[in-house]
């Protein structure tokens, strides 16, 4: 393995990264939170516990640290890591603006360097979820729950990928790669507003490596935008997104 990906990544995100200084602080002062693409609501996708009192959590891949923020509002101690120095500089800002008490940490999430059994809740919206190689970064996050502990995570649908230009243009209804051995996809080409090195998975592959690592499944969500969305959102059009699943959520257990 090389860490070519997340060199990329990190010098991407830290060049993009006064593009979603707006994002950010939008999200920062919400008063309950939405999730994913097209904003759904905390009831509807319910990423994180209601009551996180006492808990130990970590966001593996926060960029402005705006999950991080509502753990540490419902009550969880929070430590956030990011590969992007830029991003941090952002989300140190709003928690300090907003007082949410949070370690911030300049690293990878494939490996954080942190200690092992030290977490009862992980999560990632994006972040690890799609920018790291989940053979990789899915076994660091079990290393770094206790016994118990559990991981949410919220990216984009491996149908998605099928339905996007190689060109990097937005979704369509024209399948341009197979769906079969699902995995890299590097965006640095693009024609299409170039970006970084993505990651997912089929379905099939996903549970495979969940077993492989050590992980129950608790559930599973395929996100569809509401019929209300319009536009396009992050190269997914709306009328695509209301047909077929743009997201994904998991939630895992590692075993008592």
């Amino acid at each position: 393995m090389t860490d070519s990906h997340v060199t990329v990544n990190r010098d991407f995100w830290n060049g993009m990264a006064a593009e979603w200084v707006a994002l950010g602080e939008r999200q920062w002062a919400l008063d309950t939170p939405t999730w994913g693409l097209w904003n759904l609501p905390d009831d509807h996708v319910t990423l994180l516990p209601a009551d996180m009192t006492g808990l130990d959590a970590i966001e593996l891949g926060c960029g402005n640290g705006y999950v991080a923020g509502w753990m540490a509002r419902r009550g969880a101690r929070v430590t956030a890591i990011d590969v992007s120095d830029r991003q941090l500089e952002t989300a140190r800002r709003l928690a300090a603006e907003h007082g949410a008490d949070i370690t911030f940490l300049e690293g990878n999430a494939e490996a954080t360097g942190l200690a092992g059994a030290s977490f009862d809740f992980a999560v990632s919206e994006y972040g690890a979820a799609i920018w790291c190689d989940p053979r990789v970064w899915l076994p660091e996050a079990h290393r770094l729950l206790r016994p118990g502990g559990r991981l949410a995570f919220l990216g984009n649908h491996p149908l998605m990928f099928v339905a996007t230009p190689l060109s990097g243009d937005v979704t369509d209804f024209t399948f341009h790669r197979p769906y079969r051995d699902t995995n890299r996809f590097d965006w640095t080409d693009a024609e299409v507003e170039p970006g970084g090195i993505e990651f997912n998975l089929t379905v099939s592959a996903w549970m495979a490596l969940f077993r492989e690592v050590g992980f129950e499944v608790l559930d599973y969500r395929e996100l569809f935008a509401p019929e209300t969305a319009t536009g396009v959102r992050g190269a997914v059009t709306a009328d695509w997104a209301k047909r077929y699943p743009s997201e994904q959520v998991w939630w895992l257990k590692k075993p008592a």
